[in-house]
């Protein structure tokens, strides 16, 4: 387990710090572009990125009323983010910048005297450790990373080592996407082929019972996808629609449609 805190807190810890060096040379422009996550911009990701680590410190969020007129925000839990975005807004971008470095130290300091095996809240809202906490902050982060790297149009790090923290949490939830999204029947089976940093080949099939469930290697799958690393990232963190992106379809074109156009499964 200690194993597990050490490589997940040290994925987050780089992808961090990949993000302070890339905005070191920032200037208000490229603070106020806007990225791939809706009514926000570099900045605002940054401020994000800040809030959440500070609230894993123990500190409370500012008492801070929110504009009404916020059409990116759909629920109490988007609202609760955006107060710790909203609040930086009239901030300089260097100071924003300079936070994040800041908190990133705070918690670096603290991490040490948390135990591995702590009973945490996931971001899923199920109870796991505080090792596997870590592998979702460095998941949030490392997508994050990326948003302002396209912003930017910086491309880098997508090797990183929260890459595989990245595809241990988007995997999972391909069998829900399969049967309950696309609408894949029992019998039909899904291969999907992922090339670049975090490559894998995941086989997926509906049961009878009408549940699909990832599975050994299916000789003719009904459909088959194949599509670089990036590619997949965008369209599982809901960053992208299909057309966006790279995708080579083999099989039931309709039901890939469907797949593709509802493969998002962060919230």
């Amino acid at each position: 387990m200690r194993d597990d805190m050490a490589r997940n807190a040290a994925a987050w810890e780089q992808t961090l710090r990949s993000t302070i060096a890339l905005a070191g040379d920032f200037d208000a422009s490229h603070y106020d572009l806007s990225t791939d996550c809706p009514g926000w911009t570099v900045k605002d990701v940054l401020s994000h990125l800040i809030s959440v680590e500070r609230m894993l410190l123990g500190e409370a969020l500012p008492e801070h009323p929110l504009p009404d007129d916020l059409p990116h925000v759909r629920n109490d839990f988007g609202r609760l983010l955006e107060i710790g975005v909203d609040v930086r807004r009239p901030v300089p971008g260097e100071q924003v910048l300079a936070e994040l470095a800041e908190v990133l130290d705070l918690r670096l300091a603290a991490l040490p005297g948390i135990d591995p095996e702590q009973p945490t809240t996931l971001p899923t809202g199920a109870t796991g450790t505080y090792a596997l906490f870590m592998e979702f902050r460095a998941f949030d982060c490392y997508v994050h990373e990326q948003d302002i790297r396209r912003a930017v149009n910086r491309p880098g790090n997508l090797d990183a080592p929260a890459a595989q923290c990245a595809r241990a949490r988007l995997a999972p939830g391909l069998p829900y996407v399969f049967a309950k999204r696309a609408g894949a029947r029992p019998g039909q089976s899904l291969r999907l082929e992922v090339t670049g940093p975090a490559a894998f080949t995941a086989y997926i099939a509906v049961a009878e019972d009408g549940k699909a469930r990832e599975t050994e290697p299916v000789p003719d799958p009904t459909v088959t996808l194949r599509m670089d690393w990036e590619s997949y990232l965008k369209l599982a963190s809901g960053r992208c629609t299909p057309e966006s992106v790279a995708v080579t379809t083999t099989g039931d074109t309709t039901l890939a449609t469907r797949i593709l156009t509802n493969m998002a499964v962060t919230p």
